[in-house]
């Protein structure tokens, strides 16, 4: 009888919760459509399962081995995960303000001035809308790597070809994209498996190469400290270029925040979640490098192994084709956990853009279907983006990497502008009864050392790789985020400009510097009142 009554009361507490949670986000001019589904647990492993860190780094090692060796392998995670802190700390305390699936775009939207919040908050949805659609491309290019390394390991004599591993690209792309359109309701699951089946993960490699290339490691000079530059440009620039490594594995920490719609309690779980999956990941991250690195015989063979660098360490840890494939398992599927998250992070980003009317044909992306119980357009529209990405990666691999680099830029970008404008107005645009708050100097240390690390990072990865520069190893980033620019303008031209609403703002409380509150409105603005209501 206690145990039914402990049941019920419990219940009856969820209830309120959700209907709480609902009603402030009706406040923010939204209906609730989706369902509060995932859990703390289930949520941080979602956010981890996108960044999956230690992964990314044993993926992307080559990129820092030969721009600045294993001390900006090793030292550059450490920087570049305490900027990256920095600036989810400042992140935090919009979506502790505002919970709601739109994160950058929204905030930007709030704290801006007047004549230019509109502008501002389009100009930032669609970065990050076009960031989360080419990160999720990443997903399956990592993961079909994987599938050609192990293949060439144990077949010598194979020819890859694009086009091979291009199927196994659209596999994933379309496995990711099943499982958010008919299983939502197992997601929650699915992201607890991610996380824990992603820490089982770094341990059992980690144990087992260390064990299997006792007592033949590379000493802690050697792991902590080597400088290496291989790639022709000064040796100060070289090793800053080699913090790229841990830039990307730590990109993606926004994800809470567009999820932010789907968890209980958001303006106190959010924050903690989006900070705790970047501790995590530097963790985790800082302990499999080093042991990696330890179990290193020769930085050449593995920068240039044709099965790829993490499956040339495994084997040189533990001289066994089979025992290597089979360690390199778990980050196989560590990258299709990676691939459907992704997926739907990146739909509720469109999603919500779509529900203010910030993409075209938005009624259309904008709809939650009404049995599956997701925005089942919106995940088309991001499963055929990838597709078209991958097909733009079986013309040209260099073309596809620039499309990569450029939507980290792009969510890079996205993370600083919020706090910028903040920081811009004196950091008083946020409400002071917020859950999360940075107070006094660390508020105004941490903003600025975010927004100093965005700029950075933002600048580092358009430069070419390497020196000489020719048509091959050039860095077309900046193009391809100029694209992205040139679309927001064109579709702000003749769409936007037009019919983009967003959130609506309490405008009085903008102009004294202050955040009153957002007015919800469950009817679009009509023109007139357009020009007494910031609609953005």
């Amino acid at each position: 009888m206690d145990d039914q009554l402990r049941r019920r009361s419990a219940g009856s507490a969820n209830h309120d919760i959700v209907t709480r949670d609902a009603a402030a986000l009706e406040i923010l001019g939204h209906k609730q459509e989706l369902k509060r589904n995932f859990s703390m647990i289930s949520m941080l492993g979602l956010a981890f399962a996108i960044l999956n860190t230690w992964t990314a780094l044993a993926a992307s090692i080559s990129l820092a081995l030969p721009s600045g060796g294993p001390s900006a392998v090793i030292w550059g995670l450490i920087v570049a995960g305490i900027c990256n802190l920095c600036l989810a700390a400042s992140l935090a305390e919009f979506l502790s303000a505002w919970p709601t699936a739109g994160g950058q775009y929204h905030w930007v939207a709030i704290v801006s001035w007047k004549g230019w919040s509109r502008s501002l908050s389009y100009a930032t949805g669609w970065i990050n809308v076009s960031g989360w659609v080419a990160l999720t491309a990443t997903g399956g290019l990592l993961g079909s790597t994987f599938i050609i390394n192990i293949t060439s390991l144990l077949h010598p004599n194979y020819a890859a070809e694009p086009w091979h591993q291009f199927l196994i690209y659209i596999a994933f792309t379309l496995i990711s994209l099943l499982i958010n359109a008919f299983s939502t309701r197992l997601l929650p699951l699915f992201t607890k498996a991610a996380f824990f089946w992603s820490l089982t993960g770094f341990l059992v490699i980690s144990i087992t190469i260390l064990a299997c290339a006792s007592p033949n490691y590379q000493p802690g000079e050697f792991v902590y400290g080597e400088f290496i530059n291989e790639i022709g440009w000064p040796d100060g620039l070289a090793w800053l270029l080699g913090l790229l490594q841990g830039a990307f594995s730590l990109t993606g920490f926004d994800a809470v925040a567009h999820m932010i719609e789907e968890i209980p309690n958001p303006t106190i779980q959010g924050p903690k979640i989006m900070l705790a999956c970047i501790g995590i990941g530097m963790l985790t991250g800082f302990v499999f490098l080093s042991c990696l690195l330890f179990c290193v015989n020769n930085i050449d063979d593995v920068i240039e192994s044709s099965a790829g660098p993490l499956l040339q360490i495994f084997m040189d840890a533990t001289q066994n084709a089979a025992g290597s494939v089979c360690l390199l398992m778990f980050p196989l599927i560590c990258m299709l956990f990676t691939s459907t998250t992704l997926m739907t992070t990146s739909s509720r980003m469109s999603y919500a853009f779509a529900r203010d009317h910030g993409l075209p044909f938005s009624h259309i992306f904008a709809r939650v279907h009404p049995k599956l119980g997701v925005p089942l357009n919106a995940l088309l529209w991001t499963a055929g983006w990838v597709v078209v990405f991958g097909c733009i990666f079986l013309g040209s691999s260099s073309t596809f990497n620039a499309i990569t680099s450029a939507s980290v830029v792009a969510l890079g970008i996205t993370y600083a502008i919020p706090p910028s404008i903040n920081v811009l107005r004196g950091r008083k645009m946020l409400p002071p009864n917020r859950a999360f708050k940075l107070s006094g100097a660390l508020g105004w240390i941490l903003n600025l050392v975010g927004i100093c690390w965005a700029i950075l990072t933002t600048v580092l990865f358009v430069f070419p790789p390497e020196l000489p520069v020719d048509s091959e190893n050039m860095n077309y980033c900046i193009v391809a985020f100029g694209v992205i620019l040139c679309i927001a303008v064109v579709t702000w031209l003749f769409d936007g400009r037009k019919n983009y609403t967003g959130p609506h703002v309490d405008v009085d409380g903008l102009e004294k510097g202050q955040i009153v509150g957002v007015e919800g409105i469950p009817e679009p603005a009509t023109k007139t009142e357009s020009h007494t209501k910031l609609a953005v």
